[in-house]
């Protein structure tokens, strides 16, 4: 039954993005029933065939691996203070090695590599143009304000589809140097990777139903742009350390800002005897049940996820993460994937700002484009949810 009503949740969600379609004629149905296809499809190689649940398992290992390495400059940095619990040094510090080594990836081409493989498949598969398939697929490893950077040259001249591919698939994902922060939160690696994996199908099929392509694009021959401003290696690695000391300030800032927030409200509820965290869990909940939760574990989903779209996606995992042990496996892998990305009102700002750099001339564009493209970003992980959710 519980799957029964995940299949209703996903039509009644198709059907939202479908209210809020600034062209509803012009809704391509094919590319619609392909990406709905290609996310069932994903879903059941990665959950059910052996293949690529052992290519997930054998990826978190590797991922988990690697920002173990983290660990030496912590330690070398911090001494007695590493490995205490401490959160900023312990989880968000790893995160600074993690962007470092984007930055040179990035810079040799190895990111540019599985972006124009991967981009030109699902581009052809879609039929979707080259730049926002790009873009779409490169935000599988990039963050929001990141993988514009690759196709930064063509931003002036997207249409208005292309740009909203661009805002759901940026609000619509995870950086992937800050998976390690979720997962050293608690939240198991394999999902997020999952998450990740969802993105490219996921974006286009919310994008292409909130602005459907009713332009001739005026973006053909794509080259990508791997080495931006860099002139060596050393200041890629520079720029990616740079970037992931920003990013930690940031999230530390608001993990600070939210979370005492909500301790506020609770506290200033609790004279009525609610609470923030309670208001949230019933007015979301129906999200929850949508999913196929039900009982506690609709409301704990309806906090989390009410929680990641009024302040962020770290907050809420950081809620998420204490109430794991009281969810049923196919809970928690559901909320691990539903929670996962920047879909937040705190985002608007950022991305908007973000890409305007690189089209000022597009800036009202953006910005008229920007709030649905924030909850189409919302929605693109609670869909890939459903559908793995579905087989699981």
């Amino acid at each position: 039954m519980d799957k029964v009503i995940t299949v209703f949740g996903i039509i009644i969600l198709l059907g939202i993005l479908y209210l809020m379609s600034d062209n509803k004629k012009a809704i391509n149905k094919k590319t619609v029933a392909v990406a709905v296809a290609a996310q069932l499809v994903l879903s059941v190689f990665l959950i059910k065939i052996p293949v690529g649940s052992w290519i997930i398992r054998q990826l978190a290992a590797g991922v988990t691996k690697l920002f173990s390495f983290a660990n030496e400059g912590l330690n070398f940095v911090f001494g007695d203070l590493f490995g205490k619990g401490y959160f900023f040094i312990d989880v968000l510090g790893v995160i600074i090695f993690l962007s470092g080594l984007t930055g040179i990836l990035g810079y040799l081409g190895v990111v540019g590599w599985v972006v124009k493989i991967v981009g030109g498949a699902v581009g052809k598969l879609m039929g979707t143009e080259k730049a926002e398939s790009f873009v779409a697929v490169a935000n599988m490893l990039l963050g929001q304000t990141e993988s514009p950077f690759l196709v930064a040259k063509y931003l002036p001249d997207m249409t208005r589809s292309e740009l909203m591919t661009v805002l759901v698939a940026g609000m619509g994902s995870m950086s992937a140097s800050i998976l390690v922060g979720y997962n050293l939160l608690g939240i198991p690696m394999e999902w997020l990777l999952i998450t990740s994996a969802m993105v490219p199908f996921g974006s286009i099929l919310v994008a292409k139903i909130l602005t459907p392509e009713t332009e001739e694009s005026r973006v053909t021959d794509v080259t990508l742009d791997r080495k931006g401003d860099n002139t060596s290696v050393f200041s890629a690695l520079a720029e990616g350390i740079n970037n992931g000391l920003q990013m930690v300030l940031g999230i530390g800032a608001s993990l600070i800002a939210g979370i005492s927030i909500v301790a506020l409200l609770n506290s200033l509820l609790g004279l009525v005897g609610t609470s923030f965290t309670e208001l949230l869990g019933y007015l979301f909940m129906p999200l929850g049940w949508l999913m196929g939760l039900t009982g506690s574990e609709s409301i704990i989903a309806g906090q989390v996820l009410g929680t990641k779209l009024s302040i962020n996606e770290f907050v809420a995992y950081a809620e998420l993460a204490p109430q794991l042990g009281e969810l049923s496996d196919r809970a928690v892998a559901m909320l691990s994937i539903a929670v996962g990305s920047f879909g937040a009102f705190s985002s608007i700002a950022i991305c908007v700002t973000g890409l305007a750099v690189f089209a000022p001339n597009r800036k009202n564009d953006l910005s008229n484009l920007a709030f649905r493209g924030m909850l189409g970003g919302f929605i693109v992980p609670v869909l890939s949810a459903m559908f793995i959710g579905l087989f699981l």
